[in-house]
This record gives structure tokens, C-alpha cells and sequence, in this order.
């Protein structure tokens, strides 16, 4: 099993939110499909606003956070991440990142886990050529930051989706110099 995988079904686990067992292949339903759909462009958007600020930190907590979104609707069919190769190459501004996000995101529209693992391995590729970070470091770091902060307060996952909209960790001892 995909070793960030293993994050969110702990974090599925451990807070009682619905996920099929691993090695069986279940589906979402298409409400599901509708408001993962919804949760991915909110965090897409904001991997985007984080763009447009510049700032190098932000940027790659928000796409480990699409990332562990992706990963949610994954464990919740109970299959295993797919590795995908990613084609993508830096055209020198950041509409090609745009346009990849916004490609994989819409793919999720299947509710497929092949699309939910082709975001998935976008944002983990963009994480280590576009940002040159330590990717593993950081969803590991995300991970208990999100496990620690649903703890806390008490998330709502009803009224507010499976990702807590707090500043967030600080990843950037995640990107190398």
C-alpha cells in the first residue's frame, strides 16, 4: 500500500469516517463523486491563490493538501494508489501548473481512483521538480498537523469536508535550498 495512503486511511479510521476495506473495490456514489468534486476545487483554488502570492511554503502545503484529498477519495473505494507517470514540463510561468491542476482535478469527475491517483502524483511530482521539496516530509508533516488539529477542535466533517481550512503547517523546512 502507498505509504501516504496509509496517512489518510489512519486518519479515515480514526475519526470514523467511511472507507472500504483495503484490497476491495468499492465505488462512490455520484453525491460523493459531486462533493469530493467540490472539496478538490476548493483546494485547488487555493494551491492556486498560493501561486499568485509567491510564496514557496504555502504553495506546497496547499498541493499536499489537494494531494491528501485525492488520497481520501482513493481510501475510500479501498483500492491502492496507481503511480502514474506525469507529463508536464516548466513552460517558464505558472499557467502550466494551472493548467495540470486544473486537468487532473476535472478527471476526478469520473470518480475513478486512476484519476484521483493521476492528482495525486501530480501534486507529489510538482511538489519535488516544480518546488524541489521533500514531498514524503511533507505529507507526513500535514498528516499529523491535520490529525492533531481534528483532535483539537473537533472537526465537523459533515458541515466542512475531510480538510480543516486553518493556515496550516509550515512546510517550508520541506523545501531545499
Amino acid at each position: 500500500m502507498n505509504k501516504h495512503l496509509q496517512y489518510v486511511r489512519e486518519f479515515r479510521e480514526t475519526f470514523s469516517l467511511p472507507q472500504a476495506a483495503f484490497g476491495t473495490a468499492g465505488h462512490l456514489s455520484d453525491m460523493d463523486v459531486v462533493m469530493r468534486q467540490a472539496w478538490l476545487m476548493e483546494a485547488g483554488s487555493g494551491v492556486l491563490r498560493a501561486l499568485k502570492k509567491g510564496d514557496m511554503g504555502e504553495i506546497l502545503g496547499r498541493l499536499t493538501g489537494l494531494a491528501y484529498c485525492s488520497l481520501n477519495a482513493v481510501a475510500i473505494q479501498g483500492e491502492d494508489v496507481i503511480d502514474q507517470p506525469v507529463l508536464w514540463h516548466h513552460e517558464g510561468s505558472v499557467l502550466s501548473v494551472m493548467r495540470l491542476l486544473s486537468e487532473k482535478i476535472h478527471g476526478c469527475t469520473s470518480g475513478k481512483t486512476v484519476d484521483y491517483s493521476a492528482l495525486y502524483c501530480a501534486c507529489a511530482h510538482l511538489a519535488r521538480g516544480f518546488l524541489n521539496a521533500d514531498f514524503d516530509k511533507a505529507l507526513q508533516m500535514f498528516h499529523t498537523h491535520h490529525m492533531d488539529r481534528c483532535k483539537q477542535y473537533g472537526a465537523d466533517f459533515e458541515k466542512d469536508g475531510e480538510l480543516i481550512r486553518d493556515r496550516g503547517v509550515d512546510l517550508s523546512d520541506c523545501l531545499y535550498e
